[in-house]
């Protein structure tokens, strides 16, 4: 790998076959977002790609949850102006199509992360970090101007970007970016939320994420083998399921999340939940075969050193360079690996299986338990059993407490300290206003979203005198919180 600078962003490039490739990388993406700017990124990345003429060779865009970039392939000369045209639209972005750019976002509905793997971001980290990826956020066309150009100036310029190459800078190639210092993550990185946990959320199928060292070659053979049993299972001796997949999440501090999921075929939900989880039991119980570990690092060696791969390992060298982490490269992870016994991969899926956070769809009902006995507890985003002495009480309108059960049970509370709620079944939400994550209005109904997970409908189907709820909460909460709903989705 080849290092040089070029207007003062790093150049990382290898030699590979085909056409010249190109990554223009940012160090941003959906996680360093809140839920009230959720998709700002994304509309950046969108107004600079607007301003490109029509072009005869691939190029593209994405954003994920912590990269951006700006990709083409094709002769040096397309490649030079490509990237002199994507830095032009960054140093003078087009604010006046943020209108026609929102309703192309809103048609593209764009995901950084599979949905299980978002759901279990969303229960480790909450409303913030890597867990926006559970989350819409306020639709594009509610993203202000101010949003826009603050984001653009913390991270779309020099100081945050490396450019990757299939092989030497090309003559004339200029990358004119503003100056800038690379963003200060330090002490941003919000904590954990949940050591372990299952819940149910609308998903086509069960995941589960451990916490655990991005770098651990042990958890990573694990994991890669605890996929490959559950393809081998669900999907070739049972066909319940099509899809095994899974992702590893960088929260910083070279920790993060290995997770795996599947989908599930319809009516058999539950089979492929247990089956998951007895699986994970398995494997911390049992441990792996040499031949099972052998089996893993010969895949890996097969992708990591093709030569087709080499964009994707600069880009991964580029990522740990904008992050100010260690790189490793493809020999020195084969080494790693090939020091993993299989001992040592049990024994570190079994210490992070005490980290496992599962998720299942609605209606599935597990009761995971460890190896050594140990339940894994349900989900609950407050502890609270009782609703607040204090404060005003509101309750549903009285022809539906008449008429159904479930309204008679249900109480909102508003008080100094937040938003009340107490479900049917007895459950109580709460959202402290010191944690409100962001509130929607919807015409009178507001939607109250806290950092923690928990969000509280206040609406007027569910509470009879709205109006003096909804009063209490805009005089708590901080105007810059507070968004219209999206005139791009339907009120549903």
């Amino acid at each position: 790998m080849n290092h040089e600078v070029i207007d003062g962003i790093p150049v990382l490039w290898a030699p590979a076959p085909g056409p010249l490739e190109a990554e223009l990388i940012f160090g941003c993406g959906a996680r360093d977002e809140t839920l009230r700017t959720l998709g700002v990124v994304h509309l950046v990345e969108h107004l600079a790609m607007s301003t490109l003429p029509r072009l005869h060779h691939d190029h593209n865009a994405s954003v994920d949850l912590e990269l951006t970039r700006f990709t083409c392939s094709g002769q040096p000369e397309q490649v030079v102006d490509y990237l002199g045209r994507v830095c032009a639209a960054l140093s003078e972005l087009p604010l006046d199509r943020i209108d026609r750019e929102a309703g192309v976002l809103e048609a593209e509905d764009g995901r950084v992360a599979a949905s299980q793997t978002a759901e279990l971001l969303s229960h480790r980290y909450g409303v913030q970090g890597l867990g926006l990826a559970a989350y819409r956020g306020p639709g594009a066309d509610r993203i202000t101007v101010e949003a826009v150009q603050d984001t653009l100036f913390r991270y779309f310029h020099a100081g945050n970007a490396v450019l990757v190459l299939t092989g030497p800078p090309p003559a004339g190639l200029r990358l004119p970016l503003p100056a800038g210092a690379r963003p200060d993550r330090a002490g941003t990185r919000p904590a954990l939320l949940s050591g372990r946990s299952w819940r149910q959320e609308d998903v086509p199928g069960p995941g589960i994420a451990l916490h655990g060292g991005l770098a651990d070659a042990a958890l990573m053979a694990a994991v890669a083998v605890f996929a490959q049993r559950l393809r081998d299972s669900a999907r070739h001796d049972r066909g319940l399921t099509y899809d095994v997949g899974g992702s590893l999440d960088n929260a910083g501090a070279a920790t993060g999340e290995h997770t795996v999921y599947l989908d599930a075929r319809e009516g058999r939900e539950q089979t492929v939940s247990e089956l998951l989880w007895h699986e994970a039991l398995r494997l911390a119980r049992d441990g792996v075969t040499e031949a099972e570990l052998a089996e893993e690092r010969e895949g890996m060696r097969e992708v990591w050193t093709d030569p087709r791969n080499t964009i994707a390992e600069l880009g991964h060298a580029a990522a740990r360079l904008l992050f100010g982490e260690t790189y490793r490269d493809a020999p020195a992870r084969l080494d790693a690996l090939t020091a993993v016994t299989p001992d040592r991969a049990r024994r570190a899926f079994a210490d992070a299986l005490r980290t496992a956070l599962l998720v299942v769809p609605c209606g599935v009902e597990v009761s995971p338990v460890l190896p050594d006995g140990t339940p894994v507890p349900r989900h609950r985003c407050t502890h609270h059993t009782e609703l607040p002495a204090d404060g005003e009480v509101f309750k549903p309108p009285l022809a539906d407490r008449l008429r159904y059960s479930a309204a008679r049970k249900t109480r909102f509370v508003v008080n100094h300290a937040g938003v009340w709620a107490r479900e049917p079944d007895g459950e109580i939400h709460h959202v402290p206003f010191d944690d409100i994550a962001a509130v929607e209005v919807r015409g009178p109904a507001r939607i109250v979203y806290g950092r923690s997970t928990c969000f509280v409908p206040v609406v007027p189907d569910l509470i009879g005198d709205i109006g003096a709820a909804t009063r209490a909460i805009d005089a708590a909460v901080p105007a810059h919180l507070v968004y219209h709903a999206s005139a791009l989705r339907s009120a549903d």
